[in-house]
């Protein structure tokens, strides 16, 4: 037991949980980087500013929000007790289809 009375879980509970973690910060970076793309290659295109901000913001929520789901499922694991309701994926859901809306009306008000 530690010194915070929780039990050490089977290491590969913890694994797991950080695994998952990494994903979604390598899924917060991409987003960062199609941010940054959008400023780099089309900052003169109508409607790219508001698509860098869209995909920047999202990878900051995205990275927090990767933290604390990892930060309350690893004491979770550890008090053995059920893991937190997971609201990242509707995050990400919801993200991707602004990001999609946004682009496509990026590439139509370019083209008129």
């Amino acid at each position: 037991m530690s010194p915070s009375g929780a039990e050490e879980p089977d290491y590969r509970f913890t694994l797991a949980n950080e695994r998952t973690f990494l994903a979604w910060i390598r899924t917060a970076l991409a987003f960062a980087a199609g941010g940054v793309a959008v400023i780099g290659f089309i900052s003169d295109a109508r409607g790219a500013s508001a698509l860098a901000a869209t995909l920047l913001g999202l990878s900051v929520l995205i990275a927090g929000g990767a933290y604390r789901r990892w930060l309350l499922s690893d004491r979770a694991i550890r008090k053995g007790e059920p893991l937190p309701p997971a609201l990242l994926p509707r995050l990400l859901a919801v993200g991707v289809v602004v990001v999609g809306i946004l682009s496509a009306l990026v590439f139509v008000l370019d083209r008129a």
